[in-house]
């Protein structure tokens, strides 16, 4: 299957099957925003859940916030986003269409959509961020932005959070939240988009101890992607060379996978030294160090951040998870997503419309729905008709009540992987679900 062939059934079946949708499909669309549907929102909130279970719930180092989208325009004065947070455009005289200069097709002087050689305007430089204003009055006073990154909102509360969580240097604070940026040339469906969601854990170290910490934040992050069950041959890292490196960082890797388009970042971990605070503390006018109570020392803390895209990481997943396989002759269309993301965990199946089948199913899916696990109930087509549909989806587990659960109260259990089939008790498949979703 040809990387072409694999990004167009991705975008077709998340459509199908209600993962993701085109914003504003029925006036046309808004271009490189995607509304996520009830499989695609249960898939990101299933991935931001298990981010915030290992950053915040499992560790006593690592606070929770949720700061605000708009904040003071001096914030983005400071972080030097006004300034600087721009890329190189340029537009074709011949169709009007803009570019990012760096683009591979512009470099080489030949537009990507009508074709035309050399016919760029000379490259200006464009600011990613979305501006808008405040209150009444429209005018340069009243100029605010929307956040381009969700960090700035972690570092002006540094000393909120520290002193309100007590808590004493190295340590974290995580949040997820909504990011906009203006992009120019956005693409490959929801790898890069205008609105996007992150989950950023700014984790702050004393001076000189910032290269073991950024070590082990190296490690634990690709590890959380592995226990995803995404293949480790298509992850990898990319450290930053002289000439990617920001002018604040002093190292900085990406976790790349093979996307159909090539290896690309979803997730980066940067030693932002202690550039951040330092340049709030210096605009803003208030003093951000932290005091070290037993030697009374005074220092900035410098910054070890690992900014993870939900977005980028939920086609992480899909792209990773997709499979065809042929099954006694037919292609099968599977989602292989690990139990712990997967949007619905069993799919319920009456085996016919009689002899109280239904009733019996009706009752184990609402058992499952009460335990907070995720089911869907189906009774509509043959059973092999079925089964393809919840493989495409990506459930784990079907379960079917047959003639034998109206004698022993057994069900067929069916495993979308392996195909293999085992009987459980009825009254046991809340605890078996439950059991199995812990295990992978």
């Amino acid at each position: 299957m040809s990387a072409t062939d694999l990004m167009d059934k991705l975008v077709s079946l998340a459509k199908r099957r209600g993962y993701v949708f085109q914003s504003s499909e029925i006036y046309g669309g808004t271009g490189s925003v995607w509304d996520y549907g009830p499989l695609g929102v249960e898939l990101k909130r299933n991935l931001k859940d298990r981010w915030w279970s290992s950053m915040v719930h499992a560790r006593d180092d690592i606070e929770g916030l949720d700061a605000a989208i708009l904040m003071h325009p001096k914030v983005w004065e400071a972080s030097g986003h006004v300034e600087g947070f721009t890329d190189p455009l340029v537009e074709c005289t011949s169709c009007h269409r803009r570019f990012r200069a760096d683009m591979p097709e512009v470099e080489n002087g030949q537009c990507p959509t009508c074709g035309a050689k050399n016919a760029f305007t000379e490259p200006r430089l464009f600011n990613l961020m979305f501006k808008t204003f405040m209150g009444p009055v429209e005018d340069s006073s009243a100029t605010v932005y929307i956040r381009p990154e969700t960090a700035q909102g972690i570092y002006v509360n540094f000393l909120n959070v520290q002193g309100s969580a007590r808590q004493k240097v190295p340590f974290g604070i995580a949040q997820i939240g909504k990011a906009f940026r203006n992009e120019i040339t956005p693409g490959n469906f929801i790898f890069r988009t205008r609105e996007f969601e992150q989950a950023e854990m700014q984790f702050f170290v004393k001076p000189g101890e910032d290269e073991a910490w950024f070590e082990q934040w190296m490690e634990l992050r690709m590890q959380w992607h592995l226990d995803l069950g995404i293949r480790k041959e298509k992850l990898r890292f990319h450290e930053h060379g002289p000439d990617e490196l920001a002018h604040y960082a002093k190292k900085a890797f990406d976790i790349e996978y093979d996307f159909p388009f090539g290896w690309k970042e979803f997730e980066g971990i940067h030693n932002r030294t202690d550039f951040d605070l330092s340049r709030h503390q210096e605009f803003s006018g208030k003093r951000l160090e932290y005091i070290d109570a037993p030697t009374n020392e005074r220092f900035v803390p410098y910054v070890i951040e690992t900014s993870m895209g939900v977005d980028r990481t939920a086609l992480v997943v899909l792209a990773d998870a997709y499979r065809e396989e042929e099954v006694d002759g037919d292609t099968r269309v599977v989602l292989a997503l690990s139990p712990q993301i997967a949007p619905i965990k069993t799919a319920v199946f009456p085996l016919v419309k009689k002899d109280g089948m239904p009733e019996i199913a009706g009752k184990i899916d609402a058992d499952l729905r009460a335990a907070a696990i995720p089911s869907f109930y189906d009774q509509s087509g043959a059973i092999g008709r079925r089964y393809r549909r919840q493989d495409e989806v990506g459930t784990p587990w079907c379960i079917t009540v047959d003639g034998e659960t109206v004698e022993d109260g057994t069900v067929t259990v069916r495993d979308r992987d392996t195909l293999e089939q085992e009987r459980v008790a009825a009254d046991q498949i809340v605890a078996w679900v439950r059991d199995h979703v812990n295990v992978n």
